[in-house]
C-alpha cells in the first residue's frame, strides 16, 4: 500500500518546528484537516517556503508518518496577498480560519474548503468600509455549515415568525436574542426565559462567565442586517449600505460592528472557545478607514 498520497489544501495555522522546518496545519478538500512537516521550509531558499505561507492553497504531495505527515511537494494554485497587506482583513481572515478549525474535521472537507476560499477571496477584494459585513457573513454561513447557526426568522420558543419594523420612529422596535436558546425570541418569551431560569448547571454557567451574558435585546436594524446573512452574497450601494435596508439612517458601521460582535458570542459559545483573533477586530476596525 503506497504511503503517499495527493491532496488539495489551504494552510490554516504554522509553527517553527525543530532547527529549519515548520509544522503545518492544513485544511484538505480530500481528508479534511490534516498536520504534516513541510521540511527545511525555513531555510532561505526553501521551495517550500512561500508555498508554506499562511492561506495559501496548494495541490500537496504527501508521505504518511507514524505520527505526522510530511509535505514531498507543494504547487501553489492560490494565494491572497491582499490579506497580509491589511491589518484588518488579515485579522477577520484569522477569525474565520479559527472558526473553521472548530468545525473541521479528519473527514472529506470540500464544502468547507470552498466556503472558505469564498468568503477569503471577498475579503481580500472587498472596500475598505465592507470588510466587516463580509466576516459577518462569513462567520454566519461557517455556523450554518455547522449546522448551529441562530435562527433569525422565527422565534426560537412560540417559532412565531418575526419581521422587524423599520418604521417605528419614536417607539424603537425591540426583539430579543438568545444565545443558548439558538437565536431571536420575542421580549415576551424572552422575559419568561429570564424570569423562570432555575440554577444553572455548571457547564453553562461557565460558559456564561468566560462569553458574558446569554440573553440581550436587538434593533430593528441590525435584526434586518443579520436576516440577510444567509444570502449567498451581500449586495452594497455606492454609500456602502445594504441595497435591501431601506429606511436605516444609522451608521452601517456601527450596525455592523455590534452584529459581529453578537455572531462572535454566540459562536464562542456554540463552538465552546474563544476566538482569539476577535481581540485584535474591535481595534481594527474602529479606525475610520473602515468606517462606511
Amino acid at each position: 500500500m503506497s504511503r503517499t498520497y495527493k491532496a488539495t489544501g489551504i494552510n490554516l495555522k504554522a509553527s517553527p518546528m525543530g532547527e529549519n522546518d515548520r509544522l503545518m496545519t492544513i485544511l484538505t478538500k480530500e481528508h479534511g484537516l490534516l498536520r504534516a512537516i513541510a521540511p527545511g521550509a525555513r531555510k532561505h531558499k526553501s521551495r517550500l517556503g512561500g508555498r508554506s505561507g499562511l492561506f495559501v492553497v496548494n495541490e500537496l504531495m504527501l508521505s504518511k508518518g507514524k505520527s505526522l505527515d510530511k509535505m514531498i511537494q507543494a504547487q501553489t494554485q492560490q494565494s491572497f496577498p491582499g490579506l497580509s497587506r491589511d491589518l484588518a482583513r488579515l485579522t477577520a481572515g484569522q477569525y474565520l480560519a479559527e472558526l473553521v478549525l472548530c468545525e473541521a474535521s479528519e473527514q472529506p472537507q470540500e464544502e468547507l474548503f470552498e466556503l472558505l476560499v469564498a468568503h477569503l477571496e471577498r475579503l481580500e477584494t472587498a472596500s475598505a468600509g465592507t470588510v466587516l459585513a463580509c466576516l459577518a457573513q462569513g462567520t454566519f454561513h461557517i455556523l450554518a455549515l455547522a449546522g448551529v447557526a441562530p435562527e433569525l426568522r422565527y422565534c426560537c420558543v412560540s417559532r412565531k415568525p418575526i419581521q422587524p419594523r423599520l418604521d417605528r420612529g419614536d417607539s424603537p422596535w425591540q426583539v430579543g436574542f438568545s444565545i443558548a436558546a439558538g437565536g431571536v425570541i420575542t421580549l415576551e418569551q424572552l422575559e419568561r426565559l429570564e424570569n423562570n431560569a432555575g440554577p444553572a448547571d455548571y457547564d453553562a454557567g461557565r460558559r456564561k462567565r468566560i462569553y458574558g451574558s446569554l440573553t440581550t435585546t436587538i434593533g430593528a436594524a441590525e435584526l434586518a442586517l443579520l436576516q440577510q446573512l444567509a444570502q449567498p452574497e451581500l449586495v452594497f450601494t455606492q454609500d456602502r449600505s445594504l441595497t435591501s435596508i431601506g429606511g436605516v439612517d444609522a451608521a452601517p458601521h456601527g450596525l455592523w460592528r455590534r452584529v459581529e460582535r453578537l455572531l462572535r458570542n454566540y459562536a464562542q459559545f456554540h463552538f465552546d472557545r474563544p476566538i482569539r483573533s476577535a481581540a485584535l477586530i474591535d481595534s481594527c476596525f474602529a479606525s475610520p478607514a473602515y468606517a462606511s
